[in-house]
């Protein structure tokens, strides 16, 4: 199995409000370490929203099965795969917020074998850091657009 670090992070205007989210793959090859940046917006979204939309649309650039480190300062996130979602699908996700991502989730990562590590957000994380201001500029720029038209 291929190794990749996922770094991400989601951001909300408002909760909810407009948000954006980022990713940031990170893997070895033979010539060095290749990274790719995923990234969008959204309206009408929370913050929690967008921190597992950031995961989600990872996921969906991957190609092979492969082990995956995923770094967050998202504990809905770390905590929700680690450890709630296996008592969300034993009581068909009643009750639970974000059904239809965390669905999308379990789909998309059905393949892989993910670690989740939480980080202190806002505490000079290099790629948590980029993250939060790529996905914060990704909601800005949707409210700019909206504000325009």
């Amino acid at each position: 199995m291929k190794f990749i670090e996922i770094f991400c992070d989601g951001s909300s205007l408002g909760n909810p409000g407009y948000g954006g989210y980022c990713a940031i793959l990170r893997y070895q090859k033979i010539d060095g370490c290749v990274e790719k940046i995923v990234c969008g917006a959204c309206r009408n979204v929370t913050n929690n929203q967008m921190e597992l939309l950031a995961v989600i649309e990872a996921l969906k650039v991957l190609k092979t099965s492969c082990e995956i480190k995923l770094i967050s300062d998202s504990k809905y996130v770390c905590d929700g795969i680690a450890k709630w979602i296996f008592n969300w699908i034993k009581k068909d996700f009643k009750g639970v917020k974000n059904t239809h991502l965390w669905k999308e989730y379990l789909l998309l990562s059905s393949k892989h074998k993910i670690h989740t590590e939480w980080v202190k957000g806002h505490s000079s994380h290099i790629e948590n850091e980029k993250c939060d201001t790529i996905a914060r500029e990704q909601a800005t720029r949707l409210k700019e657009y909206d504000a325009k038209a």
